[in-house]
């Protein structure tokens, strides 16, 4: 599996966690290990770079290259 169907798979089982208390530990543990890590190497976009990247993905559209949420769960079933 490919980071992107990863990050995708993720983004859903957040979207359906309804334990509050479970989704807030979760959370921090996220925010603190992120604080602690060294981004410096991390550089922002900037607004042209995002107009771009904007403009490449509605190519992208409009040209069928793109999974969608059902081809990502039928790619994720045979793991």
């Amino acid at each position: 599996m490919d980071l992107q169907a990863r990050k995708l798979n993720l983004i859903t089982y957040l979207a359906q966690i309804q334990d509050e208390k479970f989704f807030e530990e979760l959370e921090n543990y996220i925010l603190t290990k992120f604080e602690k890590e060294d981004h410096s190497e991390f550089v922002p976009f900037s607004v042209d770079a995002l107009r771009k990247r904007i403009e490449q993905s509605e190519e992208d559209f409009k040209n069928g290259r793109f999974k969608t949420q059902e081809d990502l769960e039928k790619q994720s079933s045979n793991w």
